[in-house]
C-alpha cells in the first residue's frame, strides 16, 4: 500500500550552470509542493503503514527546517537547485529516516514536476 503527504515550502534560488539570458540563472523565488510517498504492509497494531504524524515530524526536522524561506544554493548538495536535483536531495536527507520511502514528488508550478525514485 501507498501512502503519501504533501507539503508547500517557500524557496529561492538561482541556477548557475544555465545561459546568461535564461531567466532562471537570475535568482527567483518558488513555492514548491513536496510530496513524500511511502510503502508498505499496513500494521496490524495500530492500521497504519505510516502514522502521518510521524512523516511531519520527519519532514519538519530534516527537509523542512533547512530549505523553507531559505536560499536552495547555500544548502550543502544544492550548489545547482534544479528541482530535479532538489528531488534527489530531499530524497537523501530522508531514506536513513524513513527506510518505507518510495518516491518523492517536486512541483514548481501547476503541470511541472519532478518524481524521484529508487
Amino acid at each position: 500500500m501507498k501512502v503519501y503527504r504533501t507539503y508547500r515550502i517557500h524557496s529561492s534560488r538561482f541556477l548557475p550552470k544555465l545561459e546568461n539570458n535564461h531567466i532562471c540563472k537570475n535568482m527567483h523565488g518558488h513555492t514548491f509542493n513536496i510530496t513524500i510517498y511511502c510503502k508498505g504492509e499496513i500494521n496490524e497494531k495500530d492500521g497504519f503503514v505510516i502514522d502521518f504524524y510521524d512523516i511531519d515530524n520527519l519532514f519538519n526536522k530534516y527537509i523542512h527546517s533547512k530549505i523553507d524561506h531559505k536560499v536552495l544554493n547555500d544548502i550543502k548538495g544544492l550548489s545547482n537547485p534544479t528541482s530535479e536535483h532538489l528531488a534527489k536531495w530531499i530524497w537523501n536527507e530522508l531514506i536513513l529516516h524513513l527506510p518505507i520511502l518510495y518516491k518523492v514528488e517536486v512541483s514548481e508550478d501547476h503541470g511541472t514536476g519532478i518524481i524521484y525514485k529508487k
